[in-house]
Parts: C-alpha cells; sequence; structure tokens
C-alpha cells in the first residue's frame, strides 16, 4: 500500500527516546522541550516559541492573546482544515469566510476588497457594515505549505488594528523571497507537527511569536496557569496544553533530517511536474513564485471534470493500494458554519471539484512514484 502521508522515523528517535525515559521527564516537564523549541527558533527566525500538544491548541492559544473578545468577528479562509475555524469558535468568535486564490490560499485581493468596502472605523476599530460587529483578527493559512501573499494584508491590517494570526500547521521549511518565514509575519504563527506534516512529534504543535510578553501568557496559560505550582494556585483559566518532554524527543530526532526531508520534498515534487505535465487530463498545482515552499503536500487538479470524474479516480488509485484524498470540504458549507457571513466565494468550489491530494511523504520511491503516475494514463 502507498499511503497520503506516514510518519519517515528512524533509529534516531530511540537515542532521543532513551535520553528521555533515562531522565524520568516523560511528560510536560523536561529540557527536551526547551531544546526543541530553541531549535524551533532558529529555524522560523522568531524570537520566542512555545511548544503545545497540537497545532489546535497552538492555534486556540495564539487567537486568544490576540487581543479578542467574545462575539468579535474573525477573517479566514474557508479552504482549511477545520481546526482552524474550530480555534475561531473555542474562542466565542464568529467567522468570516474568504475565498482562496489559485495557490489554496486566503484571496488576499478579495480580502482586501472587502476590509476596504465592507468595514467601517470607529473608536480605532474595525467593523462590519453587515454585522455592526467588530473584526478583530485575520486569521490566514498556508494551505500544503504553500506562503500566503501577505504583505498587503499586514498593512492594511495595521491600518485598521486588525491581529493577524498565521496557520503555518504545514509550512514549515517555507519561507518568502527575503528569507522571513511563514508564521512570523502576524503577531502570531502556529505550526503543527502532526504525524502527517514535514516533521512529527507524534502529535503537537507550537506558537510562534516576536512579543515577550505575549510569549510569557502563552507558556503561562498553555500550563494550567500555574501561579503558584507549590500551593496550587491558580489565577486565571489554564489548559492543559503543553508538548510532553518524549513528543520533544521524536521532534529532536526528526529535526535531525529536516533538510534531507526539504531536499527529498523539492526532488518527489519536480518529478511529478515532469510527468504530469506530459499527461493531457492533468496538472500540478503551482506554487507560489514570491516564495520558496517546502512543498509538503503535491497536488493534483484535473483539467476537465466533465471528462474525468473525481470519486471514479479516487477509488481507482484505492483499487491499486494507492491512497490519495480529495481536499477538505469548505467550512462556510459545513453544518455548524453555515449560519456565518461569507464573501464572494467561487474559486474555491472550483478547486474542491478539480484537487486531489498525492501521496508526498519524504521516503517515496521512484518506483513507487512511477506507479502512482502510471494509474493517471490509464
Amino acid at each position: 500500500m502507498i499511503h497520503l502521508y506516514p510518519p519517515s522515523i528512524n533509529k534516531k528517535a530511540l537515542k532521543y527516546f532513551k535520553q528521555c525515559v533515562s531522565t524520568g521527564w516523560v511528560s510536560t516537564g523536561g529540557n527536551l522541550i526547551n531544546k526543541f523549541e530553541r531549535k524551533i527558533e532558529k529555524i522560523t527566525g522568531v524570537k520566542h516559541a512555545i511548544a503545545c500538544n497540537s497545532g489546535t491548541s497552538a492555534l486556540h492559544i495564539s487567537i486568544k492573546l490576540s487581543d479578542i473578545s467574545p462575539g468579535d468577528e474573525i477573517i479566514a479562509p474557508t479552504l482549511t482544515f477545520v481546526a482552524t475555524i474550530n480555534t475561531i469558535i473555542y474562542n466565542e468568535c464568529n467567522p468570516i469566510f474568504m475565498d482562496c486564490d489559485k495557490y489554496y490560499n486566503i484571496d488576499a485581493k478579495k480580502t482586501l476588497e472587502f476590509l476596504r468596502d465592507q468595514t467601517f472605523k470607529k473608536n480605532n476599530f474595525t467593523y462590519n457594515k453587515k454585522t455592526k460587529r467588530k473584526i478583530s483578527a485575520l486569521v490566514v493559512t498556508h494551505v500544503w505549505g504553500n506562503a500566503v501573499d501577505i504583505d498587503k494584508l499586514v498593512k492594511e491590517c495595521k491600518l485598521k488594528n486588525i491581529k493577524i494570526i498565521e496557520d503555518a500547521s504545514e509550512s514549515l521549511g517555507s519561507r518568502y523571497k527575503n528569507g522571513d518565514h511563514t508564521g512570523t509575519k502576524g503577531l502570531f504563527g502556529a505550526i503543527s507537527f502532526n504525524s502527517n506534516k514535514i516533521i512529527t512529534t507524534g502529535c503537537g504543535g507550537i506558537i510562534l511569536t516576536n512579543n515577550l510578553k505575549l510569549a510569557n501568557k502563552a507558556r503561562y496559560l498553555t500550563t494550567q496557569a500555574k501561579d503558584d505550582p507549590i500551593n496550587f494556585v491558580h489565577n486565571e483559566i489554564g489548559y492543559n496544553y503543553r508538548m510532553t518532554n518524549i513528543s520533544a524527543a521524536l521532534g529532536l530526532s526528526q529535526l535531525e533530517q529536516f533538510k534531507f526531508f526539504l531536499k527529498k520534498k523539492e526532488i518527489i515534487r519536480n518529478y511529478y511536474l515532469s510527468k504530469i505535465k506530459k499527461i493531457n487530463n492533468f496538472e500540478l498545482a503551482d506554487t507560489p513564485q514570491y516564495s520558496i515552499n517546502n512543498n509538503w503536500m503535491n497536488i493534483l487538479k484535473i483539467k476537465n471534470t466533465k471528462k474525468i470524474k473525481k470519486d471514479k479516480l479516487i477509488k481507482n488509485f484505492l483499487k491499486n493500494k494507492i491512497i490519495v484524498r480529495p481536499i477538505w470540504k469548505l467550512n462556510h458549507l459545513q453544518k455548524p458554519f453555515k449560519k456565518f457571513q461569507n464573501y464572494k466565494i467561487s474559486n474555491a468550489l472550483d478547486l474542491v471539484d478539480r484537487s486531489l491530494c498525492l501521496p508526498s511523504y519524504p521516503s517515496l520511491s521512484i518506483n513507487q512514484l512511477n506507479k502512482i503516475i502510471s494509474k493517471l494514463n490509464g
């Protein structure tokens, strides 16, 4: 069976596991967590990284600390994993759903249009003309590892006093041409280390920020808001969100392979690209030219959906023991979120109809890649 994205774990992990277990620190304390955080800070160039037990918890806390209030609105892409939107709801806020661009990221042009035409400013805050609610934040997702076209959004949101939070779950290793890492342009960034990400800690995530005060608050909240850990004093509602030391052990072993993973991902993408461009009915989705992307997931696009049926294609792959997946159902169409506002969504609908996720893990062999590609020639 050729899977979509199993983790690539080698024997180096055993060295770190033994080191972790020998100390007795296997839960949410231990020096491996700190070491892992420092290494992520070095990779991303961010000043502060706070390791969490999932990308979702990292995003939850990032939004919570972005000066939002219950009932506020947060602009977000409709094309993103549901966790992005769930974390908005966790914070008792309302999403406003935006369309995506050709790279599957939030459509910056439509978002800017909405901010300029559909909002007004009062007392240094921005409000939605339609709902009269305050818009406090914008969440952008770097989908498939593709960096969001973010610079104009940063400028506009600064003028409108709207905080930007980057869901960089899939984009560790993706950088803009000026060297800035994804997840470092906004007030917060959140990365996932789930088992299907470019590196894994089993389950895990991390908060990125350059704000020391907010970093300290994030670390406090994610460790149950302990004011006096000896006498069990908690002056705020906290969360059991910290990464475990044993997860950090796996993460440290993965980081030893990180550069190798990035190189292999580039080779896999280029191989797919060279072969799929010769097949009439398909193309490989583009990546942005304004950034250097980690090529986390390769997306197959069907050129003519009347001729090639997506569901039939998925079944054919599965029959040949190859796991592919459709991209996510759009969030503005999900049952819990239908009541929320959406704005001029069209491209996302088209991309969902014609896109599939191809196997993309680093240890894919040429023979496996050829088998996958051969099923497109049938």
